[in-house]
């Protein structure tokens, strides 16, 4: 496959529509981008070669000159200066690739001149039961949009600054006025020349290419409020990616996810725990020592509690979000028949059983079984 080839680059027929060749873009550009590719002198080198083929092709006049005439053509008619680049496109479809936002979505509509606002960004924290119950402080760390340290954020090397885009003098939006039946029709959209932020850079920072950020990692601290539940989201206001060259930052959406404890079911604020007992117990009573979240309790189990009998613990639950008290714990009471009996212990439940007047299936084995059993 020859460099000029832009299609077979970017793995697209010469028919692709325009959101075809993005979709493939952005697919390769995550895959080669020396961020993720480890510094891959190959990889570079193919980056660098894709991201000439779709901004030649992304733009239907150099398409145009391109089909004609081959890269050379469409060279000839292009715009050489870097503020092109960067405020039309190019490396912000890169971070849109990365992060789901760029130019293209931040200038949808009629928008004011400046950076724009960096795209939201999500992710996931793994919380334990009782981190949920209780709440905690965790860490959280992304890979996201960085500002550039180099160049502060402008986007322009050392040195030098931005200046105001001499198409639109500093508006961010170009006027059209046409001509139709009905009259004359003025149009507006954002300036071609430096996307809409008002500001050309004409000399690059060397480390972000002129974007004013880079990709990085960054840790957060989120506080987790008392009481959350599974999948519940929190906003961490202006933590997400930076905008472009100067934007303010986006936010961050932390999904909660809160792993089972196999000891407790929560039913909202209650917490369900199921306790077996035994026959014995349930029928004659009992004290046991129950593991709460709060610690080890002793729970009375009254003569003649029946399997299904729910106990109740006040305030032993999950506290209410952002209010006062907690739920309950609500205690199953289980009775569990043995499956296992000595001949002894069959024996006893015979004699319990013809006592109260109970019948009962005969002894398997029949007679000589139970004489067998006599003599052990």
């Amino acid at each position: 496959m020859m460099a000029s080839d832009y299609y077979a680059l970017l793995g697209v027929s010469p028919s692709a529509t325009e959101e075809e060749i993005k979709r493939a873009y952005r697919k390769l550009a995550r895959e080669l981008h020396p961020d993720t590719s480890g510094g891959d002198p190959e990889a570079e080198e193919r980056f660098k070669q894709i991201t000439v083929a779709y901004e030649t092709l992304r733009d239907p006049e150099r398409r145009r000159r391109y089909d004609m005439f081959g890269p050379e053509g469409a060279r000839a008619g292009a715009q050489a200066d870097a503020s092109s680049f960067f405020g039309a496109g190019g490396i912000g479809d890169i971070f849109d690739a990365f992060f789901g936002g760029g130019f293209e979505r931040a200038s949808a509509g009629r928008r004011q001149a400046g950076p724009p606002r960096g795209p939201d960004a999500e992710t996931t924290l793994e919380l334990q039961f009782e981190e949920a119950v209780f709440g905690a402080q965790r860490d959280v760390t992304v890979r996201t949009a960085v500002s550039c340290e180099t160049c502060g954020g402008s986007g322009a090397r050392p040195g030098t600054t931005p200046t105001r885009c001499s198409a639109c003098n500093g508006s961010g939006e170009v006027r059209r006025v046409r001509q139709s039946l009905l009259g004359q029709v003025m149009t507006s959209g954002p300036c071609g020349r430096c996307g809409g932020l008002g500001e050309e850079v004409s000399s690059p920072c060397p480390d972000c290419a002129g974007e004013g950020r880079k990709v990085g990692n960054r840790t957060w601290t989120v506080d987790v409020p008392a009481g959350v539940g599974h999948g519940t989201t929190l906003r961490l206001a202006g933590r997400g990616p930076v905008g472009p060259r100067g934007g303010p930052a986006g936010d961050l959406f932390v999904h909660l996810m809160v792993i089972p404890d196999p000891r407790f079911e929560r039913r909202g604020f209650d917490l369900v725990h199921t306790l077996p007992v035994s026959i014995a117990q349930a029928t004659l009573g009992t004290t046991v020592l129950l593991e709460t979240l709060d610690g080890e309790e002793e729970l009375s189990i009254q003569p003649g509690t029946q399997s299904g009998t729910i106990l109740k613990l006040r305030g032993r639950g999950v506290p209410h979000v952002g209010g006062r008290g907690r739920g309950d714990l609500l205690v199953d009471v289980v009775v569990e028949v043995p499956g296992d009996l000595t001949p002894t212990q069959e024996e006893l439940l015979r004699r319990f059983a013809a006592e109260r007047g109970e019948e009962v299936s005969p002894p398997a084995g029949g007679l000589r079984s139970r004489i067998r059993s006599a003599f052990k």
